[in-house]
Parts: C-alpha cells; structure tokens; sequence
C-alpha cells in the first residue's frame, strides 16, 4: 500500500465520518442543506448512516478485506452522484464542497483498484 493510497483513504473516511456524525446528531448544517435542496429531514438521519457506513468501509477495507473497500468508495461515488443531482434540481451551482466530498472518493476508488488489482 502507497502512502497516497493511505492519506487519501484515510481523509475520505474521516471527512465522512464527521459528515455522519453532523447527520446523526442533528447538527444544524445538515437540516438547513436538506431544507436548501428540499430533501425532506427525515432522510437526514439514513443518509448520515449511508455516510458513516462508507466510511467504516472504507476503512475495513484498507485494513481487512479490500474488496470492501472498493465497494465503500463505490458506495460513496453514488451517493455524491445523488447529491449532484438534489443540487442541479434547485438550481443550486455552488458545487465546491460537493467536489471535495465526491473526488476523494473517487480518487481512493481508483488507488484502491489500482492497488488491489490482479491485472
């Protein structure tokens, strides 16, 4: 395992982790990007778990099993695909943030592949 294979990793987890625990607490960030996109608070809560389970994976995956690890970051991908589309839905083109949270799992996918690959 490279050492940018691991920071990258590691960074993707933990900045969905802390976007987790925001979800699950009840952080006021959250609810009023939920109220922004018009995405109904109650999906605030499961889509905090989506983003804690990624990255749980993710890091099951560096250490344990790295197929997990890829499925993680697939996961991941998807889910910002998702946001991407709440956003462009409202108009919303203020898609800094948004790229930080979807390349990085975009680019651990690719090292992970790149790392665990048998071609």
């Amino acid at each position: 395992m490279s050492t940018v294979h691991l920071v990258v990793v590691l960074l993707t987890s933990a900045l969905n982790g802390s976007a987790a625990v925001a979800n699950l607490t009840g952080h006021d960030l959250p609810r009023r990007q939920a109220d922004k996109l018009r995405v109904p608070r109650s999906w605030i809560r499961p889509l905090g778990a989506v983003l804690a389970t990624g990255s749980l994976g993710l890091l099951t995956g560096l250490f344990v099993l790295p197929a997990v690890g890829m499925l993680a970051a697939g996961g991941l991908v998807l889910y910002f695909l998702g946001a991407l589309v709440a956003h462009l839905r409202v108009g919303d083109h203020r898609l800094g943030p948004w790229a930080v949270f979807f390349c990085l799992p975009v680019t651990a996918l690719a090292l992970n592949l790149a790392h665990h690959s048998p071609w």
